[in-house]
């Protein structure tokens, strides 16, 4: 695709659903009634939507996303830098195989990656092709969704974000509701049935080739091993148009919980239901656990979800303190998966200069601090920043190697001739000695800034004041 005069304002993110393409349907009511909602007038599906969708303006606004998300290859092994040329090549007879409907993704390539709470999580990455065309459709019916979904779901939706549901279950528990539902759906996107997500996606769309589309997604094979499988539920991460289906079906579980009454906030398949009482909750726990089951064919983990206090559970890696307002904190589980990601660098940092290790942290930190910086409890900031210079003390302690070296090194920043040789010959291990009064002194906090350390509770503090 190259750039040209465009062929109309199409459905992007946030533009209106209006224009050419976009014709009502004469007849019919949309989906049957398969999720147990009461019957209700729904709007007329739209229809026209596949010339919308490979529309110039709308593929080029597509491209332009996915060069930027970069990713890995697919089954192909096209890299998102070839995708231009293929294009040039290959897109006029994509684009007549998506309007005449003949067209079919390739597999899916499967990766599995660590989940933070153990185990791993499946991830299905398509073609740099199918991710342009999921994208392409993604922005067309985002715009006749996400207008009706709940003001409480926060999850891969245009201006909202995990920090707005984290802040609206604090409220909750301030207002005294101080027992969470904390539901966790098993395998979520493994799981999800391919009829009762169709039926729900047909409400508002009426156009055939768009359906046969999505649906052709959702049961695209998975290659691993050199051997293709058919999908028969599920819709895999990794796609763009996964968090948009995910939300859909969703969005049944949201509009129950609203005409119940109940306060909660969901972020993709992470759902918390904010009460009153234990007994509250339980009573919840069962119903929900019940509808998912029988009207959404999803099932709820029962080790991992539970009734309990807000502050003894954690929230898109968020906890909270028991106080009457409550504070918002880190969770411990959160920090503890930091360490270890930190760990990987440090365990290279013995054969590298201490300032190559120190810039290899950074990314990592800066995300981690933008992410948690509204944590109110400071605690587990200091005590991080403490554990990553004890860290970094540890490697340079080891590199000095003998105890000669290591008594030259401490004397040549500041400690006297008999500190130092006491100090370099006590016979302890790395760990101790770096987090001994010696090493403090001989290698202090500013040494650490000086290379560009990132301190979080210095960081933390600077985010506070300008937010």
């Amino acid at each position: 695709m190259t750039t040209g005069a465009a062929e109309g304002r199409v459905g992007i993110p946030g533009a209106s659903p209006e224009g050419s393409g976009w014709k009502p349907r004469e007849k019919g009511r949309g989906a049957a009634n398969v999720t147990g909602r009461k019957a209700a007038h729904w709007p007329e599906a739209a229809t026209g939507l596949m010339e919308k969708i490979v529309s110039r303006g709308n593929m080029m606004a597509a491209y332009s996303r996915v060069m930027r998300n970069k990713g890995a290859p697919g089954v192909d092994n096209m890299p998102v830098t070839a995708l231009k040329g293929y294009l040039q090549e290959e897109w006029p007879r994509i684009r007549e195989e998506l309007l005449t409907g003949t067209y079919h993704p390739q597999p899916v390539r499967k990766v599995e990656i660590p989940k933070p709470g153990g185990g791993t999580r499946m991830l299905g990455i398509p073609t740099v092709l199918d991710r342009l065309i999921q994208q392409a459709v993604h922005q067309v019916l985002s715009p006749l969704f996400d207008p009706g979904f709940s003001i409480s779901s926060h999850g891969f939706r245009p201006g909202r974000s995990a920090h707005q549901a984290i802040k609206a279950a604090r409220k909750y528990v301030e207002s005294g509701l101080r027992w969470v539902v904390d539901i966790d759906l098993e395998k979520f996107f493994d799981r999800v049935h391919h009829d009762t997500l169709m039926s729900l996606v047909k409400r508002k769309v009426g156009d055939r080739l768009v359906l046969s589309l999505i649906d052709s997604y959702l049961k695209a094979g998975i290659l691993e091993g050199g051997v293709t499988s058919p999908r028969l539920e599920g819709t895999p991460q990794g796609g763009p148009l996964s968090p948009l289906l995910s939300n859909i079906l969703l969005d049944e579980l949201d509009k129950k919980l609203e005409r119940r009454g109940h306060k909660f906030c969901r972020y993709a398949d992470d759902a918390n239901i904010y009460v009153a009482t234990r007994r509250s909750g339980e009573r919840v726990m069962a119903s929900i656990t019940g509808y998912l089951s029988e009207r959404l064919k999803l099932t709820v983990n029962q080790g991992k979800s539970a009734v309990d206090r807000p502050w003894k559970r954690s929230f898109l890696s968020y906890s909270m303190t028991r106080h009457r307002k409550p504070r918002l904190t880190v969770a411990k589980k959160a920090a503890a998966r930091l360490k270890a990601n930190l760990k990987t660098i440090f365990r290279r940092g013995r054969g590298q200069n201490i300032q190559t290790t120190v810039e290899e942290t950074t990314p990592k930190l800066r995300g981690w601090l933008n992410y948690f910086r509204y944590a109110e409890v400071k605690g587990i900031f200091e005590e991080l920043d403490g554990w990553l210079r004890r860290k970094l003390r540890r490697i340079l302690w080891k590199q000095w190697k003998r105890p000669k070296t290591r008594a030259k090194k401490l004397m040549r920043r500041g400690l006297s001739e008999a500190t130092a040789w006491r100090s370099a010959t006590n016979g302890r291990g790395p760990w101790w000695n770096a987090g001994a009064a010696h090493m403090n002194k001989a290698v202090p906090k500013f040494y650490f800034d000086k290379l560009g350390l990132v301190s979080l509770i210095d960081q933390l503090h600077r985010l506070q004041r300008t937010s």
